[in-house]
């Protein structure tokens, strides 16, 4: 069985992460292959990472970026191996037997075709600025083991994933999605209807990486505008029924609560952003500054 790590790259230094997983495939005689694809990051970050080159079995550089759904489905041009490990550029392995703790899950479990490992951030909070993607993200995304299982689909990622290639092959990442967000749910709503089942262990990859709030709060606009062009096109509408924010939205629109919610979001718009960006933001005033921006796009 070969594995075949898949990393898409863009404006990050991906050595450290490289020369961690070489140092595990050297060390346990791993049958694996590191593929990476540069998604036209700038200049600075491809100097930066050219001594990978001979490092790796493949180093594609792009030209033009592509997007996180295209860049992944890119990868079955180039790899050779059995399963596909898929990576996000900005992770840290943390234990030694990173590669190893998947191989074996597969040796126990060989009908299995998709794994998530999980990811973690730090324990401590960063910096102010850092604090509401920090906290997010120990909230809402690093779930326990436990319960990523009790809803497999809904947890599932796309920093740290094993998905047998034949299955790959037929499910692939929606390529017409070009704005940040909610192309991993798609995937996991595409193999949830196909039956496909998407076990959880836990073999985290660490993330520090963070965004400063402002910048995490225009990830959080596109991805409200990828919500509402996937529930303008009728194949991917009904994949959006288990998103809290999407029941939130449909059900004050079947009160006729959308005027009511545009006047508040426009009183209350600074307010929810002077907190989302203090100290200590609350995670409940960014679920209703999504909403607010939902109908505020909405046509």
């Amino acid at each position: 069985m070969k594995i075949s790590v898949c990393i898409p790259v863009y404006n990050f230094n991906v050595r450290k992460l490289v020369y961690d997983l070489k140092k595990e495939i050297e060390n346990h005689e791993i049958d694996a292959e590191i593929i990476l694809i540069d998604d036209a990051s700038s200049e600075n970050f491809r100097q930066i990472n050219s001594e990978l080159q001979d490092r790796v079995d493949q180093f594609i550089l792009l030209e033009k970026n592509i997007g996180r759904s295209r860049i992944r489905n890119l990868f079955l041009d180039f790899t050779q191996g059995d399963y596909l490990l898929f990576l996000d550029c900005d992770g840290k392995i943390i234990s030694p037997n990173f590669l190893k703790n998947y191989i074996d899950f597969l040796d126990k479990n060989s009908n299995i075709s998709v794994v998530y490992g999980g990811r973690k951030v730090s324990d401590l909070p960063p910096s102010e600025k850092h604090i509401l993607r920090w906290k997010f993200a120990i909230e809402r995304e690093n779930l326990p083991l436990e319960k990523r299982k009790a809803k497999p689909y809904l947890s599932f990622q796309t920093n740290n994933f094993l998905i047998k290639k034949t299955v790959f092959e037929k499910f692939k990442f929606n390529a017409n999605l070009h704005k940040y967000g909610y192309e991993d749910l798609i995937f996991s709503m595409d193999l949830k209807s196909a039956k496909i089942a998407v076990m959880h262990i836990d073999n985290l990859v660490y993330n520090d990486d963070v965004e400063v709030g402002n910048v995490y709060l225009r990830k959080v606009e596109e991805s409200v505008e990828s919500l509402l062009l996937m529930l303008n096109n009728k194949n991917l509408s009904a994949k959006l029924s288990e998103i809290k924010l999407m029941k939130a939205y449909e059900s004050a629109n079947k009160k006729g609560l959308k005027f009511p919610v545009l006047i508040l979001f426009y009183f209350f718009e600074k307010f929810l952003k002077k907190n989302l960006l203090s100290v200590n933001p609350n995670l409940k005033y960014l679920d209703l500054y999504k909403l607010g921006l939902m109908f505020r796009k909405s046509k």
